[in-house]
């Protein structure tokens, strides 16, 4: 009699697990799309040291984090976001996420891994890129 409610608990276990699989897959295909997430006003003319920043920023950062940081749905949340407003992420959060990447906590994306091959310098100028649009966007 045991044995039969083991087995019975087992296969009811294995069903569910099978199932929560399932659905999170079915789940994640249509959602993850890529979309941007945020709408990012971007200004018309940069400083020299951000426009550097943005070229930077389409190498290294555009692929997980969006065109202009618009963030991609299902892969990298928005840079031009409150979250990340200079008083809360300062510039040097920045530099510490490229360099030994970033644990998830405040969003739901997993975490970032360091960006080889980015030095510092290069980091400062992609932060300027992005607090200009922030500012842009409303975000001090």
């Amino acid at each position: 009699m045991n044995t039969i409610r083991i087995a019975i608990f087992t296969a009811g276990a294995v069903g569910l697990a099978a199932a929560g699989y399932w659905w999170n897959q079915d789940r994640q295909g249509s959602s993850v799309t890529g979309e941007p997430l945020a709408q990012v006003v971007v200004p018309s003319s940069l400083t020299p040291i951000a426009e550097r920043g943005r070229i930077a920023f389409e190498a290294n950062c555009a692929q997980c984090h969006g065109t202009n940081s618009s963030g991609r749905d299902g892969i990298a949340p928005p840079l031009v976001h409150k979250i990340y407003e200079p008083n809360h992420h300062g510039d040097i959060a920045f530099t510490l996420a490229v360099r030994h990447g970033v644990r998830a906590h405040h969003w739901q994306f997993g975490d970032m891994p360091p960006i080889e091959g980015v030095g510092d310098e290069t980091v400062a100028e992609i932060t300027a890129y992005i607090r200009e649009l922030q500012r842009a966007n409303g975000i001090n």
